[in-house]
């Protein structure tokens, strides 16, 4: 019987997320994770130790939303990229362990990360 295509996501998920939570921890640096829908893109960095989220961003956020004609989109994904690099650095935050969320580090999810690179991101 065939799994279904969100079970496999899951999955792919998770088993990215437990590594990528080990090696955050041991390097004490938190965790830009990405949320990847049909129709918008997020991202927030977060501190696995205190369970906190030290900054984030969307393509819904009210001051992003007018820059953007469409929330979903690889333009949208980079202005959301360097608005979290942005905040991100505002918070004290330069370093970062980069998680994809289980999707293909390709398309929006790679402008996300190649935005907040650019923006002063290390990972």
């Amino acid at each position: 019987m065939a799994k279904s295509a969100n079970i496999q996501h899951q999955k792919r998920a998770q088993r990215t997320r437990s590594k990528i939570v080990r090696a955050a921890k041991a390097s004490g640096r938190p965790r830009l994770s990405v949320f990847r829908s049909a129709k918008n893109i997020s991202a927030q960095i977060i501190d696995d130790a205190a369970g906190k989220t030290l900054a984030s961003a969307s393509s819904l956020d009210k001051d992003l939303r007018g820059a953007l004609t469409k929330g979903k989109g690889v333009e949208a994904a980079g202005t959301v990229g360097k608005a979290l690099a942005e905040r991100a650095i505002k918070a004290g935050v330069k370093d970062v362990v980069f998680d994809r969320g289980g999707y293909m580090y390709h398309g929006r999810v790679k402008a996300l990360a190649e935005a907040a690179r650019e923006a002063g991101l290390n990972f």
